[in-house]
C-alpha cells in the first residue's frame, strides 16, 4: 500500500490528477529537452573552434515560463490547468486567440489516463509508483522522437538504471533476467543496425533506439524481447505502409522507431505476461 494515498475511488481520482499534471511537465519536457541538448551541442561545437557565443536567455525545463508561441504570451496557471483549461478556451490563447495543438491535452490524458490504467493493474503498491515513471519517461520519448528523430540519453539511460533498480528485488523480473535483457536488448538493435549497414550503405535506425531497447529488457527481462520486437515491428510496418499509401510518405524518408518501441513497452508492462502465457498455450 502506497503510504497517504486513500482507498477505492479517491485514490483513482488522485493518480488521475497526478497523470493528468506530470502529463502537461510531460508537454514541456517534449518541446524543451531537444532545444536544450541542442543548445549544449553548439556551445561545445563553439568551445572546440575556440569561440565563446552570445549570452542568450536562459533556457531550461523550469525557466522561462510557458508562452504563446505566436503572441508570447505568458500561460498563467489558471491557463493551464490540464485539460479544463483547453476546453474552457476552446482550445485558443486567450490573448492573441491563435489555436493551441490537439497534442497538449492529448498527452496530458494519455498519461492519466495509462496511470489510471497501471493503478487498476498493479493496485497501491510500490510496483504503481515504478509503472508511473515508466509511462512517463515513455510517453515523453516517443513524442520527441517522433518531432525530431532523437531519443535523449537522459531519458533512456535514466529509464534503464531505473529497471535494474527496480528488479533487484525481482519486481518486474529477476535481476539476472533484467541485466542480460538490458545487454541483449542493446545487442540485437546494434547487430541488424551494422548488418543493414552493411547489406546497404545506409543506417537504419539510431542508437538510440538500441538503448530504448535495452531499458525495455532492464524493465521486463530478456524473456520480453521477442514480444516487444515482433509487436514494436507489426506496429511500425503497418504505420509506414499507411503513411506510404496515404499519406505518399517517400519511401526514403526515414520513420521514427521510438515512439513503436515505446508503445510496445507499454503493451509489454501491462499485458507482456498475459500475452505471453497465451501464445505459449497455443503449442
Amino acid at each position: 500500500m502506497i503510504p497517504y494515498l486513500p482507498d477505492g475511488p479517491m485514490a483513482l481520482a488522485t493518480v488521475l490528477l497526478v497523470g493528468l499534471f506530470v502529463g502537461s511537465f510531460l508537454n514541456v519536457v517534449i518541446h524543451r529537452l531537444p532545444r536544450m541538448m541542442e543548445r549544449e551541442w553548439n556551445e561545445q561545437a563553439a568551445e572546440l573552434r575556440g569561440e565563446s557565443l552570445p549570452p542568450g536567455e536562459r533556457f531550461n525545463l523550469a525557466t522561462p515560463r510557458s508562452r504563446c508561441p505566436h503572441c508570447g504570451h505568458q500561460i498563467s496557471a489558471l491557463e493551464n490547468i490540464p485539460i479544463l483549461s483547453f476546453l474552457l478556451q476552446r482550445g485558443r490563447c486567450r490573448h492573441c486567440g491563435a489555436g493551441i495543438g490537439l497534442r497538449y491535452p492529448f498527452v496530458e490524458l494519455l498519461s492519466g489516463a495509462l496511470c489510471v490504467g497501471a493503478a487498476l493493474h498493479f493496485g497501491l503498491t510500490e510496483d504503481l509508483l515504478f509503472a508511473m515513471v515508466f509511462i512517463w519517461i515513455m510517453i515523453a520519448l516517443a513524442f520527441i522522437d517522433l518531432d525530431t528523430q532523437l531519443l535523449p540519453d537522459s531519458l533512456t539511460l535514466s529509464l534503464l538504471w531505473l529497471g535494474l533498480l527496480a528488479n533487484l528485488g525481482g519486481r518486474f523480473a529477476s535481476l539476472e533476467s533484467a541485466v542480460i535483457g538490458a545487454a541483449a536488448g542493446y545487442m540485437i538493435l546494434w547487430s541488424v543496425f551494422w548488418l543493414f549497414k552493411i547489406l546497404t550503405g545506409k543506417e537504419g535506425m539510431g542508437y538510440g533506439d538500441f538503448k530504448l531497447l535495452a531499458a525495455i529488457g532492464a524493465w521486463f527481462g530478456w524473456q520480453m524481447l521477442p514480444l516487444t520486437i515482433i509487436l514494436s515491428s507489426a506496429v511500425g510496418a503497418a504505420v509506414g505502409i499507411g503513411l506510404i499509401v496515404f499519406a505518399r510518405h517517400g519511401r526514403n524518408v526515414p520513420i521514427p522507431f521510438g515512439p513503436y518501441l515505446a508503445a510496445a513497452g507499454l503493451l509489454a508492462l501491462f499485458f507482456g505476461d498475459w500475452i505471453t502465457a497465451a501464445y505459449l498455450a497455443t503449442l
